[in-house]
């Protein structure tokens, strides 16, 4: 007999999932069934946060959902920050929870696990399902892919009863193909293309909508000769290149520069504040004039425009490419001024801390770097340019979830066989998820674990400081992370804040997990 538990891991299988992120439970045991012989490699986690920050970090890296398998109860509520981060920054993972039996719900009874009304808590955040029956099963899965893959991508939630896990189930019928990218209006894009045309200094602001489509961005800013900026979830497109701006919008010099652009073209970005306007100070540029591309269309109407084109970003620059004419401009020109002035524009302590991620690129040429909420890391969101399409994300933007790094590394080091990944979080926010490391250790992948140890929230007693506010809070005592690397068996090295030692450590070989700990004084 093949039971709902078994073919719902089949169907998982059949849509082209290969992990899944969890820790099993009395509830979610009959999921487990179905995953020996499925072809579907569980990851066991050390807390469900983890889990789902691992489903998060692989679904980045891969452009595929993340997958997270988590109880009922406790296991969800312990899932649904790192849920809030995936939706926040437009990254699709299905949560596959547990729910007590279906005529308990509703009725308060005391039963493991129970919540009030646990449809209610999660669809306040995403889409939630319930599967009602074995007849529902194929029809309720299918509803939950094309929710993963609707006009904006973020978390699904998936909810089997206790109840019906069990029960006989028939096959469930192949998958529809996934939808065809969504194609822009042709004659929008004549006019849009018109508007290019006709500019003498446009200027292309990049989101997390290009980020696996940054050939067809490189192509469409060489056709236009625009110089592109790159919010956080961009970083990486173009690296090096003549025409990127790697920085912040939050900066003067770049808004400056989007000041100066006749034409602007915002692609794929939600114009979020904590990429436009980090600091909380207003004064970003006007852009009602911009051309504006996204999937979703309650995005497109949360600011003005002067056109919007609700479709995939991909398909969206293929179809300005095939009718835009190659121009010349100063372009080249006003891209090095935008990242020269913005460099300069970071105070002394960022510069450094700045130097430190180069030396991390230079000793692991394309890397993936992912963060936590760190201090370097927000030096990096102001300005860095990393050197792998997708190789740099991090929780200190949208949502802004602590203790993100260790679990999204491992998903990215999943999705991403043979690549170093470095996973760079405080000493704060290490002990958030402490567990993951050993998570890291158990499935031997190569992420080094860089810590950067400042004794504390370092860069929430600045703006308590900046605040005038008495610093308080601020000074949680750190691990003793040699001690620490030693009880997760991990490879253990102690640097001074240097982009000399630095290098050195991270250029040292080896086979599997590390923890490197920069001495912040």
């Amino acid at each position: 007999m093949t039971t709902v538990g078994q073919a719902l891991v089949a169907g998982l299988h059949a849509r082209g999932v290969q992990v899944v992120f969890g820790i099993p439970g009395v509830h979610t045991i009959e999921l487990y069934r179905g995953l020996p012989g499925s072809g579907i490699r569980h990851v066991t986690a050390r807390h469900e946060q983890g889990a789902a920050f691992m489903a998060d970090g692989y679904a980045r890296v891969s452009g595929k959902p993340g997958v997270a398998f988590v109880i009922t109860g406790p296991g969800l509520t312990n899932a649904l920050t790192a849920m809030a981060q995936a939706r926040a920054d437009s990254v699709p993972m299905l949560v596959i929870s547990g729910v007590n039996r279906r005529s308990s719900q509703g009725h308060n009874l005391g039963l493991l696990h129970e919540l009030p009304d646990q449809t209610a808590m999660v669809a306040a955040l995403c889409p939630s399902f319930q599967v009602t029956n074995a007849e529902t099963l194929d029809r309720t899965l299918s509803r939950a892919f094309a929710a993963l893959n609707s006009d904006r991508p973020g978390p699904v939630h998936l909810q089997v009863p206790t109840d019906v896990m069990a029960l006989a189930s028939a096959d469930l019928r192949p998958p529809a193909a996934p939808p065809a990218p969504a194609q822009a209006d042709s004659a929008a894009i004549k006019r849009a293309a018109a508007r290019l045309a006709q500019a003498k200094r446009p200027l292309i602001l990049a989101g997390g909508g290009t980020r696996h489509v940054g050939a067809a961005l490189q192509a469409l800013a060489e056709r236009l000769d625009a110089p592109v900026v790159q919010t956080v979830n961009a970083r990486g497109l173009m690296h090096g290149h003549p025409l990127t701006v790697a920085a912040s919008p939050s900066l003067d010099a770049v808004r400056a520069l989007i000041a100066a652009a006749d034409q602007v073209l915002a692609i794929g970005t939600e114009l979020g504040p904590t990429d436009y306007d980090m600091y909380v100070r207003g004064g970003l540029p006007e852009l009602s004039g911009m051309i504006r591309i996204d999937l979703c269309a309650d995005q497109l109407a949360r600011h003005p425009a002067a056109m919007t084109l609700q479709a995939d970003a991909g398909a969206a620059m293929a179809a300005l490419l095939a009718v835009l004419a190659p121009r010349q401009s100063d372009g080249p020109a006003r891209a090095e001024a935008a990242r020269t002035a913005a460099r300069a524009e970071l105070p002394p302590a960022l510069q450094q801390q700045l130097t430190m991620l180069e030396a991390m690129r230079a000793a692991l040429p394309r890397s993936i770097i992912v963060g936590d909420s760190t201090q370097p890391i927000y030096a990096g969101n102001l300005f860095y340019d990393h050197d792998r399409p997708g190789g740099w994300f991090n929780a200190a933007t949208g949502y802004g979830a602590l203790g993100y790094g260790p679990g999204a590394a491992v998903g990215a080091a999943l999705a991403a066989p043979g690549s170093e990944i470095i996973c760079l979080i405080g000493d704060g926010g290490l002990q958030f998820s402490p567990g993951e490391l050993r998570t890291a250790v158990d499935e031997g992948l190569p992420i080094s674990f860089v810590v950067w140890n400042n004794a504390g929230f370092r860069e929430i007693a600045e703006a308590m400081t900046a605040a005038g506010v008495p610093v308080t809070g601020c000074t949680p005592s750190p691990l003793n992370l040699e001690p620490f690397a030693a009880a997760c068996d991990l490879p253990f090295t102690s640097i001074p804040n240097k982009p000399a030692a630095l290098r050195k450590a991270l250029a040292t070989r080896h086979a599997g997990p590390r923890l490197i700990e920069i001495r912040v004084p």
